[in-house]
């Protein structure tokens, strides 16, 4: 994994709004007509994202429907038990802190989270997305091909949003459940390192769980969440350090957000996550203090830090010089070469849904590189 030696690079958090003509073909019956379509939508994202003067880049799950549902079509053992959930956040802090407000905001909105049908473990987990994970990596290398970049990512979900969204109806514990959930998901992980890229683990729930589960508190939220950590250290065995970014963040969800969780609650179980960079939420109003929480808290050598410096939870674009002073804050207390700029969020999390729209988005991310520009004057002087 490359490091801001020269200069900050600058990356995202992996999805990217989709073309308009690849969200009408993700449900078409003709596989064929739908995979010429993503493989075109992935060269044409990776154009425009080094274009942009991004250096890191992805993919921008185009082949996925969204960042965590894709995996139904690549774990075997679930069937369906029911129409969809409904609205994710029902039941949890903000709902029932804000009611009026989610009442009104979520009534005719759309969403691939609320229209995915409900499934439930019934059978030995089993990877069997063999061909799609090889498709996205050929995809992704098609797209690099005679382009010049810093590094190429690729995102997949851990374990314990998976355990989260889908109830076991078939192990005998949570906990077999979930350490059969990342030996099949570490067939995909492994099948993206291999390839030569780097991997993304998107773990929003490691830090949502407090917010959806309103009884728990922040000590009940720690002690789930270490067994979680262990599972996705499982999972990512024999995979070197240096070959994986954890990223995990707050959800598209663009409410009060009074009740995130704090991240000096959590950076310790964080930091016990094999991986060689950590990227989280940095840039909104609920976290832009958080960069304190690097004074006191002792980064491992090899890691670096991908801090969100544009944020998805507004459609304001962040000036430049803003971004530049966020990434030298952390320049300050891990070092500049430790810091790589990114994004809060993704800006698609679900295929259709426009929460931000992608004029606004790609406005946000020229402005993050922009921001670094300045940030590696003022740095490297």
């Amino acid at each position: 994994m490359n490091r801001s030696d020269a200069r900050i690079l600058t990356t995202h958090a992996g999805s990217l709004p989709r073309p308009a003509g690849l969200l009408a073909l993700m449900k078409t019956p003709e596989p064929i007509a739908r995979a010429a379509r993503v493989r075109d939508a992935v060269a044409e994202i990776v154009d425009r994202q080094i274009a942009t003067g991004l250096d890191v880049v992805d993919d921008g799950e185009m082949s996925k429907p969204s960042f965590v549902t894709y995996v139904q079509e690549r774990l075997a053992g679930f069937e369906v038990i029911g129409e969809p959930a409904g609205l994710p956040w029902a039941g949890s802090r903000e709902v029932l802190a804000f009611p009026e407000f989610y009442e009104a905001t979520v009534r005719d909105a759309s969403s691939e989270a609320r229209r995915a049908p409900r499934l439930a473990c019934t059978a030995p987990v089993r990877y069997v997305g063999q061909h799609a994970v090889r498709t996205d990596v050929e995809n992704l290398r098609a797209a690099l091909k005679g382009r010049a970049v810093a590094d190429a990512f690729i995102p997949a979900i851990s374990p314990s949003n998976i355990e989260g969204r889908w109830p076991n109806r078939f192990y005998k514990t949570d906990e077999e459940y979930l350490f059969a959930i990342a030996d099949a998901m570490r067939d995909e992980y492994r099948a993206i390192t291999d390839a030569g890229f780097l991997l993304q683990i998107d773990d929003p729930r490691l830090v949502t769980y407090y917010i959806m589960e309103p009884s728990a508190s922040v000590a009940d939220c720690r002690r789930w969440a270490e067994p979680r950590v262990e599972a996705l250290n499982h999972a990512l065995r024999d995979i070197p350090r240096d070959r994986v970014r954890f990223h995990t963040c707050y959800s598209i969800n663009m409410g009060p957000r009074v009740h995130d969780m704090q991240l000096r609650e959590i950076v310790d179980v964080i930091l016990n996550i094999r991986a060689g960079a950590y990227s989280f939420e940095a840039a909104n109003p609920r976290h832009e203090h958080e960069w304190r929480v690097w004074q006191d808290v002792k980064l491992p050598d090899e890691c670096v830090l991908i801090p969100g410096v544009i944020t998805q939870s507004t459609v304001l674009v962040e000036h430049p010089e803003l971004v530049a002073d966020r990434i030298a804050r952390f320049a300050s207390v891990v070092g500049r070469e430790r810091v790589i700029a990114g994004a809060d969020c993704g800006f698609a999390s679900f295929a259709g849904n426009m929460e931000i729209h992608p004029t606004v988005a790609w406005a946000k991310l020229g402005a993050l590189v922009e921001g670094a520009r300045l940030a590696t004057k003022q740095l490297w002087g």
